[in-house]
């Protein structure tokens, strides 16, 4: 049998370093374990996939720190209105002058209404701010019952605003506490770009029936405040959304202007029509492209990589 050259010059190697004396043949040597650096060799593609995997899920914060920090300086800039409008608005209940307290009260609401979309980062302030009757035992009527819709209730059902200081006081409170709140609030793009599609699905399922201002029926400013913020959202994420599906932003635009244009039909000098006006079946033809809307946006999170 031929031996490979190679072998024939390390056995030669290896002889000439022998001592010179006959010596018994060594027994073949069991098969060593892995060295520490094979080891680590074999375990590099699992840290390498473990690092891709990481990278992978803090990569979203990074990737849309301008967006955010732009939605944020938005967010505090509706909070600051709100804050303002509400110490008006609970200036004129405190006044007892309950005509000015009508009209304001969508007004200070609009602020509120645009930044729903994260209204999950504040739960706690949220339930103060705009929790409805139907959260407690004792209705309307129940100590516990705060907020806007409290008041409204005091505006629209009692008419008459006595008693109702301590309520307002609670709401200015709370609405500062709020503006302090989101200074130091971080913004999650899950929760933005999630809370948008959450918001308008609400609006097809819940709101659309006049639930929320249920004693005012200023349920249309809400609407219109609600899309105002969804709209600042999508042209945040616009470019992102178009380089993961061009056609994704022309079908939420569509859909947009198609509930806007609606919304203006029922505008007047001094807002908007009241919702109870409505018959049920403008209510559907409102409804049918928000729902659409939804299907959109709820798209949006796994276009952008957060699911």
């Amino acid at each position: 049998m031929k031996f490979p050259y190679s072998i024939l010059f390390v056995s030669a190697a290896l002889a000439a370093c022998q001592p010179q004396t006959s010596q018994p043949t060594p027994p073949t040597p069991a098969p060593s374990a892995p060295s520490s650096a094979s080891s680590a060799s074999a375990a590099a593609p699992a840290i390498a996939s473990a690092s891709v995997q990481a990278a992978s899920e803090t990569k979203p914060a990074a990737a849309f720190g301008a967006e955010l920090s732009q939605y944020k300086a938005y967010v505090q800039d509706e909070v600051a209105q709100l804050v303002q409008k509400t110490q008006q608005f609970t200036a004129a209940i405190k006044a007892g002058k309950l005509n000015e307290a009508q009209a304001l009260y969508p007004q200070a609401r609009a602020h509120y209404e645009r930044i729903e979309p994260i209204a999950e980062l504040f739960e706690d302030l949220d339930s103060a701010i705009d929790a409805r009757e139907d959260d407690f035992k004792a209705g309307a009527k129940d100590p516990a019952f705060t907020g806007f819709h409290r008041l409204e209730y005091a505006l629209w059902v009692d008419k008459n605003t006595q008693g109702m200081e301590t309520i307002a006081d609670r709401l200015n409170a709370d609405v500062e506490k709020l503006k302090n709140e989101i200074n130091n609030l971080d913004f999650p793009v899950s929760s933005v770009v999630g809370g948008a599609a959450e918001l308008v699905e609400e609006i097809a399922s819940g709101k659309i029936s006049g639930e929320e201002d249920r004693y005012s029926h200023t349920d249309l400013s809400d609407f219109q405040a609600n899309m105002d913020g969804v709209q600042k959202i999508v042209d945040l994420f616009r470019v992102q959304i178009e380089a993961q599906d061009e056609k994704m932003l022309p079908s939420v635009e569509t859909k947009i202007k198609q509930i806007n244009d609606i919304l203006a039909k029922y505008k007047t000098d001094s807002g908007f029509q009241t919702y109870d006006k409505l018959s049920e079946a403008d209510r559907k033809a409102l409804q049918a492209p928000v729902h659409a809307l939804a299907e959109d946006l709820a798209k949006w999170r796994g276009l952008l990589g957060l699911d």
